[in-house]
């Protein structure tokens, strides 16, 4: 599965934790700019596949590349800095500091890069606008609303400019409405960007917003596709 325009592959996948096998084998790749969920009933291995992806876990075998480049068999500072720099994730929970100003959420990634306070700021203000989050910039977390915040946290997943954006069940805390919005405005965000998206989620509505779709059970791909007529008449439908 591994060609040339593919920003990240993943390539005979094997994860298991005990005797439970979490991932059996699995092919995977993502091109720049593309939005992918990844589908599946709960316990399917579909996070473990995220977490393998994005260097948060090892897998038992199998190779994970970024631009060509392995970055499965990095230790973790290696990972962690890879995680920092070339990754964004968005959480369902948001994970936002609760003692932070949203403007400093954002700021984040670019601090804990070595990005001094002021400019890290100053860079994380530029997304309020496109995703609609003006004049929220001081705001604490506990005074925005459940879209607001994963409207931040998107924000935080791109100060960065990422190659590769990771978003676990990003609308499940959410009405479908608002959720709705969140997707609509992380894919087509990341795609401006040319960042590559994954998307794990149960949630079949949220997976037609995205460029392809696999789905994951017992650890094993059983089926992809391309981006769906009733996707696309979804998105359409939702722009009128």
């Amino acid at each position: 599965m591994n060609t040339p325009s593919a920003v990240l592959t993943g390539t005979g996948l094997f994860k298991s934790y005990g005797m439970t096998r979490a991932l059996v084998g699995v092919d995977i790749d993502v091109t720049a700019g593309e939005s992918l969920a990844v589908t599946g009933p709960s316990g399917s291995g579909k996070s473990t596949l995220l977490h393998c992806l994005a260097g948060i876990e090892r897998p038992d075998s199998g190779e994970v590349l970024l631009d060509g480049t392995r970055i499965d068999q990095l230790r973790e500072p290696a990972r962690s800095e890879l995680r920092r720099t070339a990754f964004g994730f968005v959480f369902q929970s948001g994970q936002l500091l609760p003692e932070l100003p949203a403007d400093e959420n954002v700021a984040l990634p670019l601090m804990l890069s070595g990005t001094v306070r002021r400019e890290a700021v100053e860079q994380a203000r530029q997304w309020f606008g496109p995703l609609g989050l003006q004049g929220l910039e001081d705001r604490r977390p506990g005074q925005l609303s459940g879209g607001q915040a994963q409207r931040v946290a998107i924000a935080r997943a791109l100060v960065g400019r990422p190659k590769v954006i990771f978003a676990d069940e990003p609308t499940g805390a959410l009405d479908q409405a608002t959720g709705l919005e969140v997707i609509r405005l992380l894919v087509e965000v990341s795609r401006s960007q040319g960042a590559a998206l994954v998307v794990v989620t149960h949630d079949a509505n949220v997976a037609r917003w995205c460029d392809r779709t696999v789905q994951v059970r017992d650890g094993l791909l059983t089926g992809a596709q391309t981006e769906t007529e009733t996707g696309a008449e979804v998105k359409a439908g939702y722009r009128r």
